[in-house]
């Protein structure tokens, strides 16, 4: 008895290992079939989505040359990162007079312009993914996820949607760099801003509620002309008179997170930039800090809405998934990304997309 239970039991024991042999066998076939389906399958943005991205360090991410030209009245100090001296038209003088007490009582004060780093953007094909906050996913949705195709053949196509996070980021005040400068941004850090959440960003028939107008340039020869906004921004600044065009980059309209006209990463990201601040502004959340009028109590003296964009006043840089503090630095809207987009979008961790956005500041410092 005792014999055959160990018969039985070494029986057993074999049976045991053939079938884990038979499963490892298994196993691997299924690992060269997937591996197989995977080589032939047609690549799809949808196929392997995950949350990338990093904290922005202040040190070695942020060009702080991109502060400079600072203008004090029409005298310029410094020209930045960037090859040629870009910046606004400032103040011909350098004292200014704004009202203040009660009464009002006009004082005197120094025209000062710079330029300041103030939001953040991310750019995203993962839904709820926060590119700039280290990586971290707040939530998923299926029915959100962003896309991009590209097919060929008869018709060629090449059109995608991506998600935007738009950040209340005004570093300089933030970390204390500057105390008791009252042209700051005195404001604290702040998530303004979730595509997710907002109806209107993948809905053209809701777009047009906000900007009717995008009707009349959705054609070729509004289209055309904007090679004119693209040049300017290449060779100096953007063209705020045709504030439908995005220079290098495509048209500003819809304020959405379509591209029919998806060239690549960084392009496409430099223009959803553009037209989430664009879209900040038409619904009165931005305002217009840049003026060169210094006359007493003039636009110098407050900060406006403004419905309307003026490109002139940003520059962007890019932080994610690598900076351009080292290279290009920060840089005007529309210019040619061709300039600023080598080896910024590769497999994996380079598909998402961080920008810091510089905003021009003239202000009278009493």
């Amino acid at each position: 008895m005792k014999q055959d239970r160990g018969k039985s039991v070494n029986k057993q024991e074999n049976l045991g290992g053939s079938c884990l042999l038979i499963d490892f066998l298994d196993s691997r076939k299924r690992q060269i079939a997937i591996l197989i389906m995977a080589i032939f399958m047609p690549i799809s943005s949808n196929a392997s989505l995950t949350c990338k991205g990093r904290f922005v360090n202040p040190i070695t991410d942020v060009c702080w040359s991109c502060l400079l030209p600072i203008s004090i009245g029409g005298f310029s100090i410094g020209k930045g990162s960037t090859p040629r001296k870009r910046d606004t038209k400032n103040p011909a003088s350098p004292l200014c007079m704004c009202s203040k007490g009660t009464p009002p009582i006009p004082i005197p004060g120094i025209s000062i312009g710079f330029w300041e780093p103030v939001r953040l953007v991310d750019i995203t094909r993962t839904p709820y993914c926060m590119v700039n906050l280290g990586g971290v996913s707040l939530g998923s949705d299926m029915r959100k996820i962003s896309s991009y195709n590209r097919s060929y053949g008869n018709r060629t196509v090449h059109n995608s949607f991506y998600h935007v996070h738009y950040y209340v980021y005004p570093l300089i005040y933030w970390l204390e760099l500057i105390t008791d400068f009252i042209c700051l941004e005195q404001s604290t850090f702040d998530v303004a801003y979730m595509s997710e959440f907002d109806v209107t960003w993948n809905d053209e028939k809701l777009q047009s509620l906000l900007n009717p107008e995008s009707i009349l340039f959705g054609n070729h020869i509004a289209q055309a002309a904007c090679g004119l906004d693209g040049a300017a921004a290449t060779v100096d600044m953007p063209l705020d008179s045709m504030f439908w065009c995005s220079g290098t980059w495509g048209n500003l309209y819809p304020f959405s997170g379509a591209n029919a006209d998806h060239i690549g990463g960084v392009q496409n990201s430099s223009l959803l930039t553009t037209r989430i601040i664009a879209k900040m502004h038409r619904i009165g959340l931005a305002q217009e800090t840049s003026t060169s009028d210094g006359s007493i109590n003039g636009a110098i003296c407050r900060k406006s809405r403004a419905l309307k964009i003026k490109k002139s006043q940003y520059k962007l840089q890019m932080v994610n998934p690598a900076s351009t503090s080292k290279g290009i630095g920060c840089f005007p809207i529309g210019l040619s990304d061709m300039l600023y987009s080598s080896f910024k979008e590769y497999p994996y961790d380079g598909q998402d997309w961080g920008y810091l956005i510089w905003r021009k500041k003239n202000c009278c410092a009493l």
